[in-house]
């Protein structure tokens, strides 16, 4: 894949993600809790929003690590076993680490 789509791809990546934590930031600033206030309801958006919080940290550790190998010139390979990542599917997942194949034998 070329150099500079690579950064655009991964550019808009770094902005989805922020935007991602901006909105779930914001929800958790406009929540007012009530003294006693514990129906399931609470507690179950309580922990989505936990869920969802680890999962754009983990997307944006992805995201460090993809503009790393960037900057190393290993972008667009598998840092497993060093084939390259077809350009579709770094257009598709930009931070991906493997090859499909080498995806689905992890089972991930």
């Amino acid at each position: 894949m070329d150099e500079d789509r690579a950064r655009e791809l991964l550019a808009a990546e770094r902005r989805r993600i922020g935007s991602a934590l901006a909105a779930g930031d914001a929800e958790a600033g406009s929540e007012q809790e009530e003294p006693g206030e514990r129906d399931s309801e609470d507690l179950y958006e309580k922990e989505l929003g936990v869920g969802l919080a680890a999962d754009l940290a983990d997307q944006l550790s992805a995201l460090e690590r993809a503009e790393q190998r960037l900057a190393d010139g290993t972008y667009g390979r598998s840092v497993q076993s060093g084939a390259p990542i077809p350009d579709e599917r770094l257009e598709a997942v930009p931070t991906a680490e493997l090859t499909v194949e080498e995806q689905r034998a992890q089972g991930a």
